[in-house]
């Protein structure tokens, strides 16, 4: 079931850019070429451009990289509420409030990226692990629909979506 696209009616219309991101493949496939290539983006560069900002009031490269990694345990944590079959409605969250908190500037890049690496890894696991009944499964999230497949497709497209960001605007 991981190789199927989610259709239209399985996230909310916000995710549609994320989700269209995704490469027409298995999806853990891409997850796990995903993770991989992550930590190769930041292979040559330099500690201290954690702490470059492209504008006025966006994130600093640590910031944006912390955010990746935060998004990603919660739509992780969202899958796999949905794929044991939790009809609970999950909550949204501000990304803006997280990131404060976080102290990412703190942090070297180096141990940004190995984080983002093992929670990769982690959901990998997960949805790997997953059951072929799962992949269908539906629930709400943030007030919107979800199934367990367009989870796993919008975790992927906003990290593409965002490496697309580091690239052009972090390190051009």
């Amino acid at each position: 079931m991981s190789f199927l696209r989610p259709a239209a009616d399985e996230f909310a219309p916000y995710y549609a850019t994320y989700v269209s991101k995704v490469a027409d493949a298995d999806i853990l496939d891409v997850l796990r070429e995903q993770g991989e290539a992550f930590g190769g983006l930041f292979a040559r560069v330099p500690d201290d451009k954690r702490l470059f900002v492209y504008a006025e009031g966006k994130w600093t490269l640590a910031e944006a990289i912390q955010h990746i990694s935060d998004t990603e345990r919660v739509f992780a944590y969202r899958a796999l509420r949905v794929a044991r079959g939790d009809t609970l409605s999950l909550p949204g969250f501000d990304q803006d409030h997280w990131i404060p908190t976080s102290e990412a500037n703190a942090r070297s890049l180096q141990s940004l990226v190995e984080e983002f690496t093992a929670i990769r890894a982690a959901s990998v696991a997960l949805f790997a692990g997953l059951p072929a009944s799962a992949w269908d499964r539906r629930g709400t999230a943030s007030n919107n629909p979800v199934s367990v497949r367009g989870q796993a497709f919008i975790l992927a497209g906003h990290a593409l979506h965002h490496q697309g960001i580091i690239r052009e605007r972090y390190l051009p």
